[in-house]
């Protein structure tokens, strides 16, 4: 999964999350934010790759 997607996944998190307080449903916005986390999560972990790629000076 790419930077792209990983910011989509917590897109989607947050709109899922906005949507359940909107409905007064927690179990939708624990599972916004979980979605949110895991986005966050894999960002880091794509970019902490991108980095070990990368020539040292």
């Amino acid at each position: 999964m790419g930077k792209a997607k990983a910011k989509a996944k917590q897109a989607k998190g947050k709109m899922k999350e906005t949507a359940g307080k909107a409905m007064g449903d927690r179990e939708m916005q624990a599972e916004g934010r979980g979605e949110q986390m895991a986005g966050k999560a894999r960002e880091a972990t794509q970019e902490a790759a991108e980095r070990m790629k990368r020539p040292q000076r």
